[in-house]
């Protein structure tokens, strides 16, 4: 039996096309978005050649084809005729917003995991190196790995638009276009020269002398990203369908272009900044009031500001305690939120059974551990809602446990685990404990809480 068979099979064992609302895929599973769960045949499918595992879990069907999954997907889209499934979309109405919300992002991050893996694990490992004096932070060397490792993440916004256009089904390269907008160089120097306080910067550029567009630095974002691709499918649609026909070729694409990255510019991307300022002036405010309570707070946020892009707003408030304290109580529990995450991946890795899984989730916990969260956060923790929750506790306690003994940094650095001898001095044994509690709590909550739920 031949793949396309077997896709055949897939579709009738699912419940037919009209069953399917919608279907994606990460780095092993195929997921669907069924209308009705009750109509899957899931012994069916398990039983037919090169399927290695099929579940139901938060609201998915999952079917684990391993490294081939992207084949299998690309030879399935076509049978479905996914152009129709906006319209099934609407019918169903019982998945909750939090569900739809990380299927979304665990759709538009699931592909782009292996790139993002990759340089989370140079990174940590560089900033492991540097914090250990093994290697200059100063040296060539270390620029050149750098930028190895830093390139995706910077640019982050073009892969997150790619990613996106396939799941909102929109033009790939319209939606690289409208990233390519936000990142353009002229917007991002004149944030820089913002921030800085140049003689001359501007905090927006007036298009036609009426319509605001905010400086903003947009280089890494998610947020901005993936809901400006979101309006682009719509505005691509609607261009289409009112443009006549004669035209449509050269006027569609160009007034969509423009619709589109003036809402990015104008609307959406501000909007998603200013979510991120909001969000730091929050936790500011918090440490006025207790250090453990702070902690309790920060640690709880921190694994969903992560997800949503917004975790940079934290940065600055840390290197302004560093210009005026010489010291921050921040980051260190951005320190237990990574620690949390790891512990979280750790026992996924541990629950799971299929070798491809396993490697892959290995890789993104042990990325975590180095500082780097975003593999287990997006390929990992989204897939495993209860494993996120067993992180976001854990992260919690054990940031208000360090804020409560006043744990502080003196410069900053990588929340990594490599990052532990920053810490050395009267507040080590705290830092260290901090770390325990973390790791050993989130992932025996996650080994609770997820159990059999893994493939």
């Amino acid at each position: 039996m031949g793949t396309q068979d077997v896709i055949g099979n897939i579709i009738q064992l699912v419940g037919g096309k009209n069953n399917i609302n919608k279907v994606w895929h990460c780095m092993t599973r195929l997921r669907f978005d069924l209308i009705d769960d009750n109509k899957v045949n899931q012994s069916g499918i398990k039983a037919l050649p090169g399927v290695l595992g099929a579940q139901m879990q938060s609201e998915q069907f999952q079917i684990i084809i391993g490294p081939k999954v992207n084949s299998w997907y690309e030879q399935l889209v076509p049978v479905l005729n996914n152009d129709n499934q906006p319209q099934i979309q609407r019918e169903k109405t019982r998945k909750s917003v939090v569900s739809l919300f990380m299927d979304t992002v665990s759709g538009v991050f699931g592909p782009i995991v292996p790139a993002i893996a990759g340089a989370g694990m140079i990174k940590g490992l560089l900033a492991g190196l540097v914090a250990l004096q093994l290697i200059s932070a100063k040296s060539d060397t270390v620029m050149v790995i750098d930028l190895i490792a830093s390139g995706v993440f910077y640019f982050l916004p073009f892969f997150l638009a790619v990613s996106a256009a396939k799941i909102f089904k929109t033009n790939e390269y319209l939606a690289a276009a409208v990233a390519a907008c936000l990142m353009y160089p002229s917007l991002i120097d004149a944030a820089k020269a913002l921030a800085a306080h140049q003689e001359g910067a501007v905090n927006a550029f007036w298009f036609m002398g009426l319509i605001p567009v905010s400086v903003f630095n947009y280089a890494s974002s998610v947020i901005p990203v993936i809901f400006s691709i979101l309006a682009l499918s719509y505005i691509h649609r609607w261009v289409d369908r009112i443009m006549p026909e004669v035209l449509k070729t050269v006027f569609t694409p160009t007034l969509t272009l423009f619709l589109a990255a003036l809402t990015a510019l104008v609307v959406i991307g501000p909007m998603g900044i200013w979510l991120g300022k909001g969000l730091a002036l929050f936790i500011e405010g918090l440490f006025s009031i207790s250090s453990s309570f702070a902690g309790l707070i920060v640690g709880a946020i921190r694994p969903l500001a992560v997800l949503t892009g917004m975790h940079h707003a934290m940065t600055p408030i840390a290197l302004q305690n560093f210009s005026d304290r010489g010291y921050d109580m921040l980051m260190p529990m951005m320190f237990m939120a990574n620690m949390s995450i790891a512990g979280a991946t750790f026992a996924i890795w541990k629950l799971s059974k299929n070798r491809q899984d396993k490697v892959v989730t290995l890789s993104a916990a042990i990325s975590a551990l180095l500082g780097i969260t975003e593999p287990a956060l997006f390929g990992v923790l989204t897939r495993y809602k209860k494993a996120f929750i067993a992180a976001t506790v854990s992260s919690a306690l054990a940031s208000s446990f360090i804020g409560f003994f006043g744990v502080r940094l003196y410069g900053y650095i990588l929340s990594s685990i490599f990052s532990l001898p920053a810490y050395i001095g009267p507040y080590f044994i705290w830092a260290v404990s901090g770390v325990v509690i973390a790791l050993v709590l989130s992932f025996s909550l996650t080994i609770i809480l997820v159990g059999k739920e893994t493939d």
